[in-house]
């Protein structure tokens, strides 16, 4: 193709990563085709149904399918005959009965579109990867592609935040581009040339160092989220308050307040995963000492969801067993559906198994939740699960659950007794409103 014509962009995998990239690519003007082996996935975008909560997001398939520019197919073969840039967004979980990824899926994509390369193009990968995944895939694409090694592979890491994708998407705070070649950096600036013309900045590196990008990232976030929460334990045990400490912290300009919130941890799909796949990788190429810390940082975080039952306990009078227990939230964070190591279902089940009688609510993941636990109860709003309980768990912080009134919420409880998860509750008020308050790191 000519060097000005904007490629022609196939996204491999559909899922959250893969479906945002696909539509708001489309969205910003290119020619995209998604691909996947999911038929169902496939149909359901087709037909303008985004398979998972995302806001904004399905106005812009509908805007993307109407505009001509996104069409969807389960064909690899005229996904190489259609693209000129392909991007990896299949998912990397973590290996059954290990800490390392799973690459089966980042595998099977390259082995399926590598036959149908028959001239120059670049492979570009988005997935989270351990390092050396590029080098490997490299060769593979040069072995199967009836190109050879005319077809290059780049890796562009993503970093979306679920409940904001589309903003990340479409208006990154950088991009990242690991390349091999001056040819692969332009071939990526002519696939991101919408984003680029904002202003956004561009780190161009090798294909290593921007593999690590994404789980530096995530371990960075994690270690902090972690560290507040290891003050929260020290806070508990001398009658401090880590709220107020937080606060102070986050007044140092080299600490800042992001991620610095106290309650009950990290979950979801990447936080988890990558920093156990990058602890078992670092080990993997003999330097697991220098990110062992990571180890602790993955305890601590456990140990907040057995910190937040053990407070439920004692608000109790020591027993949960037979007692009416209102589980606010599913979802691992809000504005998502995403239920994968989420903390909140995590302590629900605890309490569940510990013969309470637990009923759950959440704005958008109650279907998700209702098929992967359906031994839990399940209430139709906030009010609802909260009948008759004997206290009110706050496990993921919705703006739903914030802006309810203590007054009305005492109106359906048996006790007015309230832990508060995520620290997202004015202590004061709920107190002065006869509520029993607690929360973690809160005397």
């Amino acid at each position: 193709m000519n060097a000005t014509e904007s490629p022609r962009l196939t996204v491999i995998g559909t899922g959250y990563l893969g479906a945002t990239h696909a539509i708001c690519m489309a969205v910003l003007g290119f020619d995209v085709l998604g691909v996947d082996v999911d038929e169902r996935k496939i149909a359901k975008l087709a037909s303008g149904e985004v398979p998972f909560f995302e806001p904004g997001l399905p106005e812009l398939l509908t805007k993307a399918l109407e505009s001509g520019r996104l069409r969807f197919t389960t064909s690899f073969e005229e996904a190489g005959k259609f693209g000129d840039v392909h991007f990896l967004c299949v998912g990397t979980p973590q290996r059954p009965g290990s800490d390392a990824a799973d690459l089966t899926y980042v595998d099977a994509a390259v082995q399926a579109l590598a036959p149908h390369l028959d001239r120059r193009v670049l492979v570009v990968g988005k997935s989270t990867v351990p390092v050396g995944t590029a080098q490997r895939l490299t060769g593979v694409l040069h072995e199967l592609a009836p190109a050879g090694d005319e077809v290059e592979l780049a890796w562009n890491p993503e970093f979306l935040r679920e409940g904001f994708a589309v903003d990340d998407t479409m208006r990154p705070d950088r991009l990242v581009f690991g390349v091999a070649s001056d040819w692969a950096d332009e071939r990526l600036r002519a696939a991101f040339q919408p984003i680029l013309d904002i202003g956004t900045p561009v780190v161009r590196t090798d294909l290593a160092t921007a593999e690590l990008v994404k789980v530096a990232a995530n371990s960075f976030l994690a270690t902090k989220i972690s560290y507040i929460n290891a003050m929260a334990e020290v806070c508990e045990a001398v009658g401090a308050d880590v709220s107020d400490l937080a606060d102070s912290l986050a007044l140092d300009d080299r600490i800042g307040g992001k991620f610095l919130r106290p309650g009950l941890g990290f979950g979801g799909g990447c936080l988890p995963k990558d920093i156990r796949a990058f602890a078992h990788r670092a080990e993997e190429i003999g330097v697991g000492q220098a990110v062992s810390f990571l180890r602790e940082v993955d305890d601590i975080n456990r140990r907040r969801r057995a910190r937040t039952v053990d407070l439920v306990r004692e608000l109790l009078g020591g027993q949960i067993s037979g007692r009416r227990i209102a589980a606010w939230g599913a979802a691992f964070k809000p504005n998502s559906d995403d239920i994968r190591d989420a903390p909140a279902l995590d302590v629900a089940r605890t309490m569940h198994g510990l013969g309470g009688h637990v009923r759950v609510y959440d704005p958008a993941a109650l279907d998700n939740a209702r098929r992967a636990y359906p031994e839990l109860r399940y209430g139709d709003n906030a009010l609802d699960a909260a009948e008759d309980a004997d206290v009110v768990v706050l496990l993921t912080e919705w703006a739903d659950f914030r802006e309810i009134e203590p007054d009305a919420l005492a109106k359906v409880v048996r006790h007015k007794r309230i832990v508060d998860g995520r620290h997202a509750l004015d202590p004061a008020r709920w107190r002065a409103a006869g509520w029993e308050y607690r929360a973690l790191g809160r005397a």
